[in-house]
């Protein structure tokens, strides 16, 4: 499937452009698992397109647009931006509920693979490439089998779409590496929004599967809260990765 420039100009243009205004929007508390699998979705979405976007523009420079008239380049970006956004998914996904786990003892992370799946199908009918949606499942079910889910949160969990940024946007290998340590950073510092995001909004009582615990969740929810800081969010109206 290949974009134009007007795709490229009215969405994902647009996303790149408005996001940092976006974090000032008020958004509601997380508390149960559809709007869980939103937040996922979404911001996994975000942070591939500001990071890769980001990178292509800082690096192209005054010539940034034109890039977009080549179908060459832009079978490149599209490329890019699935396969980054595809790994993004698996590590907020593992994030999130490793994070449930250790701060409010939620024992169903089963349902990790299941949001995962379901976020995959839905992004099927977006024009996620099939051959893209098969890998990252394949991927997802290797990294869940070895996870630890109690300390996977602590563990450099946004390292691997960090890295497939690094690996697949479309930038000649020289310059990249010369770029190594700016654009994992780059990555790195979207993803402490969004964990600080996440430490404000979850209200994990409704999500609990042990209501015992409700009590010692809500001691947790209130540590969280005071370290935390609002971050960009995206509505779900914009659950829907603009990558058409």
């Amino acid at each position: 499937y290949k974009l134009t420039w007007r795709d490229l100009t009215w969405h994902d243009f647009k996303t790149y452009l408005f996001a940092m205004f976006k974090a000032f929007i008020p958004k509601g508390k997380i508390s149960n698992l559809d709007e869980l699998e939103t937040f996922i979705q979404t911001k996994s979405a975000w942070v591939s397109q500001v990071t890769l976007y980001g990178y292509l523009k800082t690096r192209m420079g005054t010539r940034y647009v034109l890039h977009f008239e080549n179908d060459t380049f832009m079978d490149s970006v599209n490329l890019a931006k699935w396969n980054i956004y595809a790994v993004a998914l698996q590590d907020l996904t593992l994030f999130t509920f490793s994070k449930l786990k250790a701060n409010f003892n939620y024992q169903d992370t089963e349902k990790a693979k299941e949001i995962f799946l379901k976020i995959l199908d839905d992004e099927t009918s977006n024009k996620m490439p099939i051959d893209i949606v098969e890998n990252a499942k394949k991927s997802f079910d290797e990294r869940i089998q070895n996870i630890n889910w109690d300390d996977y949160h602590n563990d450099l969990p946004f390292n691997p779409s960090a890295l497939s940024l690094y690996k697949w946007a479309p930038i000649a290998e020289d310059l990249k590496t010369l770029d190594r340590k700016i654009v994992l950073n780059s990555v790195i510092l979207k993803w402490d929004v969004v964990k600080k995001e996440f430490n404000e909004r979850i209200k994990f009582s409704r999500l609990s599967a042990n209501p015992s615990e409700s009590g010692r969740a809500q001691d947790c929810q209130q540590a969280l809260v005071r370290t935390a800081h609002p971050c960009a969010a995206r509505g779900r109206e914009g659950r829907r990765l603009s990558f058409r």
